[in-house]
């Protein structure tokens, strides 16, 4: 089985082939939608029958990527999208419905992340209301904006995906990041009550390590990570764009609330101390 190719040449393996048809019909938001999981995740609704908004802050890639999209046979358009603003957020999440006719999922995949400092104590305010910002009350944003077409979708279908990362359920550095998307857990919850009644289900896919562009001149850092992993590798855009699509789906009609690691293990996995027992034991 062939993997799927993006725009900018990535390619991995596919978990599962897609499903043409599933989401005819469907009208789709994919924050951060450019490139990296967005742009993945984004070509897999096409491909499965959805119409996609590509929602990015870089609106030049947004238009490549959806203009991609089409030239494929898929339908997409592209909105320059700074989750941080308010306004942004509901005209581009107007913009969808109305041209769509319908908004039956979001996908919250926006984030912002701070170089990571040794030092906590270095780590400026700033910093931290940037990642915090964006990466979840942006996503806050998104779904206020976004919930009452959801609630509107046809046949209880609405849902949203927010994406939250192995971060902010373990130590891994980059402490606001980190912080904000561990704040993703409680507002998945919340928006999964919150949503209940109408049929709106929300759930969080925590991925691990995944080669993206955003590792783009640090190659080596994330294949050294493969080690650390217990199913031998880190993860492609493909492998979380599975598990997003997935949850979007009426395969998916009784899960709401859900925390579902992507992550090739690592957070059951403890390789530091595994190896110090083995060490010690020599």
């Amino acid at each position: 089985m062939t993997g799927l190719v993006t725009r900018t040449g990535q390619v991995g393996p596919a978990p599962f082939a897609s499903l043409p048809g599933r989401f005819d019909g469907y009208g789709v938001v994919v924050t951060g939608g450019a490139r990296g999981i967005g742009e993945v995740t984004a070509r897999r609704f096409a491909a499965e029958g959805a119409a996609v908004l590509i929602a990015d802050i870089d609106a030049e890639s947004a238009e490549a990527t959806s203009a991609s999209i089409r030239a494929a046979g898929g339908r997409a358009l592209a909105a320059a999208c700074d989750v941080a603003d308010r306004a942004t957020v509901d005209a581009v999440i107007g913009q969808a419905a109305d041209a769509f006719g319908t908004l039956d999922v979001l996908v919250n995949n926006a984030y912002a992340c701070s170089y990571h400092q040794e030092d906590f104590a270095a780590e400026s305010d700033e910093d931290w209301y940037r990642d915090l910002d964006v990466s979840l009350v942006g996503a806050m944003r998104c779904a206020r904006a976004a919930l009452p077409h959801l609630r509107a979708a046809p046949g209880r279908r609405g849902a949203i995906v927010n994406i939250g990362s192995v971060n902010g359920m373990s130590y891994f550095g980059n402490h606001a990041y980190s912080a904000a998307k561990a704040g993703l857990v409680s507002l998945t919850r919340s928006l999964a009550i919150r949503g209940a009644s109408d049929g709106v289900r929300c759930n969080l896919v925590v991925p691990g390590t995944v080669r993206t562009p955003a590792w783009s001149g640090r190659e080596a850092q994330v294949d050294a990570a493969a080690c650390a992993y217990p199913l031998g590798r880190v993860g492609e855009a493909v492998d979380i764009a599975a598990a997003i699509t997935f949850l979007a789906s009426r395969d998916a009609a009784w899960i709401t609330g859900a925390t579902l690691p992507v992550d090739g293990g690592i957070l059951v996995a403890n390789p530091a101390f595994t190896d110090l027992l083995a060490e010690a034991g020599e």
